[in-house]
């Protein structure tokens, strides 16, 4: 689903506020928890990047960089 930044928006104030309830133009959501907010706006953010990945506004996806490290013994 193509995701708006106006929508992440809304989330994020909504959350801010401590509602449940959020309204995208003529739709109206609201949500059981504000655990279930906190997943709705982490669904929005990675689909946007998912979108700027695409399209090519970003010129590859974030990459994780792990290091490792023993004594040597």
């Amino acid at each position: 689903m193509a995701y708006t930044p106006e929508q992440l928006t809304a989330l994020e104030a909504a959350l801010a506020k401590g509602e449940k309830r959020v309204t995208f133009g003529d739709k109206t959501v609201e949500y059981r928890s504000v655990e279930e907010l906190r997943i709705a706006i982490r669904e929005v953010e990675r689909g946007l990047a998912e979108q700027a990945t695409a399209t090519g506004l970003l010129p590859f996806p974030p990459r994780q960089i792990r290091v490792t490290t023993n004594k040597g013994l």
